[in-house]
């Protein structure tokens, strides 16, 4: 996945900026971005501070790893029944 050469708190800043009454292609045209990422951004940090953006990447990173322990733990679980099921 691509990364964001955004951080949070810029992410914050351009949507305080927009709330302060810039227009989207304003901000488009002075960070560099399309509208959709504005809106996009807008949808999903949009009434959030810095603190609660960065509590949401924590999140978002702990869901991540608990997904690949629990599909690792399937491919496991599935090997070890194919082993069994097998007769000698």
């Amino acid at each position: 996945m691509k990364r964001s050469r955004f951080t949070e708190d810029q992410i914050i800043g351009v949507l305080k900026e927009h709330e302060a009454g810039i227009s989207v292609a304003d901000l488009c045209r002075k960070h560099g971005v399309s509208d959709a990422i504005v809106y996009k951004w807008k949808a999903k940090y949009g009434g959030m501070d810095v603190s609660e953006a960065k509590r949401l990447k924590a999140l978002e990173d702990e869901n991540g790893k608990l997904k690949k322990l629990l599909a690792d733990a399937m491919l496991d679980n599935s090997a070890l029944k194919d082993l069994l099921e097998k007769k000698w």
